[in-house]
């Protein structure tokens, strides 16, 4: 699937501020799943953007405007291709979870985190779920995944930075809630699991509804969890070999697939906010934030030979990292 994706934060100062310093994380990622075919960043005022990779591989792109400013919008537009993904469908046995490799490979995303910082609460309810998940890790996730999916869709009931007890005791809230929710139960196992922003192209947040085909819509950036799966060694031996990060959707209750692009991951929130900034200046000012999704009718774009990428399976999405 081609979409194309149009980001735009808009700020209005009650008076001019001068030294805006900024760092937008707003670049579709290219990776197995998906693949950026274009992407631009225009502000105003005009200014000089530069880009870099930060520690978790996501683009930031920079930028400062020293001048008098009353007015900052920033625009970044992109078109990525994406692909379906093939589900593996068995899994190790849940002590391959407890290998001394797979688990130091992973530390950073097993330890308590900003906004994933979980108590008695969370932890007795990721007990509950993955019960009847028996000895597969495979089915371990997915029991996660379907008791993190229990919340309702309530926009306006949290806020960036509510702890996830008090998203559990709430039952309810929004993607990045059900993302920090789904996050915290997962390490509460011994499950390495991290938080991915992204867009997801779709005509309701709450349900996950498809596009027509020619329809442009209107979302929001979107928040899903992906969970480090251990796979056998390659030798055939008993011990764990790689290991595939499998993405999930806990908002819609889905698995990712076309419609969702990645733009960063880290361990919460804080490591993907779409938008940073510092100012001198009055600090009063009007925030709007808007995202355009279109799914374009052109035939998909190939490699550079012009051939066709396959659909990703289990055996492609293997990661050493």
């Amino acid at each position: 699937m081609r979409l194309d994706i149009r980001y735009t934060t808009r700020f209005v100062y009650e008076a001019p501020v001068v030294e805006s310093q900024n760092e937008l994380r707003a670049c579709p990622a290219s990776d197995e799943r998906q693949q950026l075919v274009h992407y631009d960043v225009t502000t105003t005022p005009s200014s000089r953007v530069a880009s870099y990779v930060d520690y978790w591989g996501t683009r930031v792109d920079t930028f400062g405007i020293r001048g008098p400013h009353q007015l900052l919008e920033v625009a970044a537009e992109a078109t990525v291709e994406t692909l379906p993904v093939v589900a593996p469908t068995v899994g190790l046995p849940r002590a391959a979870l407890q290998d001394p490799v797979f688990r130091d490979r992973h530390q950073e995303l097993l330890q308590r985190s900003a906004h994933v910082d979980w108590g008695t609460g969370v932890a007795a309810a990721a007990r509950r779920h993955a019960e009847g998940a028996g000895d597969d890790v495979l089915a371990l996730v997915h029991a996660v995944h379907e008791g993190a999916a229990e919340l309702s869709y309530a926009p306006g009931r949290t806020y960036v930075g509510v702890p996830v007890e008090k998203v559990l005791a709430a039952g309810g809230g929004v993607c990045q809630d059900f993302a920090h929710l789904a996050i915290a139960m997962y390490r509460s196992l011994g499950v390495p699991a991290r938080y991915v922003s992204g867009y997801f192209f779709t005509r309701d947040d709450a349900t996950g509804a498809d596009v027509h085909e020619a329809e442009e819509v209107e979302v929001v950036t979107h928040a899903w969890v992906e969970v480090a799966v251990p796979l056998p060694a390659a030798d055939g031996g008993r011990g764990v070999g790689a290991h595939l990060w499998l993405a999930l959707d806990p908002t819609n209750r889905q698995p990712v697939g076309e419609r969702h692009v990645t733009i960063g991951r880290g361990r919460d929130y804080d490591d993907v906010s779409p938008f940073r900034g510092v100012f001198s200046g009055p600090p009063a000012h009007e925030l709007s934030v808007n995202v355009r999704m279109r799914r374009l009718a052109l035939e998909p774009l190939g490699d550079v030979a012009g051939t066709r990428r396959p659909a990703v399976g289990p055996s492609q999405r293997q990661q050493q990292q």
